[in-house]
């Protein structure tokens, strides 16, 4: 995959958050957002998501093989080997604060349902994913009843181990305890070499492995 940034910016009534963004993000790399709290490092990467519309500017997917296809649900044959905006959510998995998952559901339950929408990777299983993220003795507890580190390694689960070739993640580590941060790096080692990992954070421990940083400060108006 390949996803391009055209002269993008964002802005919130008068005020821009970021503008003339040029970049290109390319499979098997890894992106560190960065920049000060409040600065759009969330709002950037819910763009590239395509969960908020850009204010100016472009952005693009384009798979970088004629004919590559991913095991994601519905999926839609490129045009002009372009995807159409509305199916740019098929090729995203994405874990961040803000988002919830369905407290009602046991955690098995969930897996379960997530999986009619985004089928998991190759090999993968709800027993698979459950052990490889510890949370065995939990599987058939409802997730309101988890703390909120447990909780957060569902998020993850969700984002990794959905069978998309692009993975966002915005501040990863929340709620995780030592155990659970040495756990998140081993996701990203052993699941996350093959596509476009896209992190989100002012923490080193979060973004240290990656590769290329974008520093949201260098594109305020």
């Amino acid at each position: 995959m390949k996803i391009t940034l055209i002269d993008v910016g964002k802005r919130f009534n008068r005020d821009w958050i970021f503008r003339h963004i040029h970049y290109e993000f390319t499979n098997g790399n890894s992106y560190a957002i960065i920049g000060p709290n409040g600065s759009g490092k969330s709002t950037l990467l819910q763009v590239i998501a395509g969960a908020v519309a850009e204010s100016e500017g472009k952005l693009s997917y384009e798979p970088t093989v004629p004919g590559l296809r991913f095991p994601v649900a519905d999926q839609k044959p490129a045009e002009n080997n372009i995807l159409q905006t509305e199916h740019f959510y098929q090729y995203i998995s994405i874990a961040a604060p803000y988002l919830e998952v369905i407290e009602e559901m046991t955690f098995a339950e969930f897996l379960h349902f997530h999986q009619a929408f985004k089928p998991f990777l190759t090999g993968m299983d709800i027993r698979n994913i459950i052990s490889a993220v510890g949370l065995e003795k939990a599987a058939g507890k409802q997730i309101r009843y988890y703390s909120s580190g447990m909780k957060q390694r569902v998020k993850l689960a969700q984002a990794f181990f959905s069978g998309t070739p692009i993975v966002l993640l915005d501040e990863p580590c929340t709620n995780l305890d030592m155990d659970g941060i040495v756990l998140y790096h081993q996701l990203i080692e052993k699941y996350c070499s093959n596509r476009i990992l896209i992190v989100s954070s002012n923490d080193e421990q979060e973004f240290g492995f990656c590769t290329e940083r974008i520093s949201i400060s260098d594109y305020k108006n």
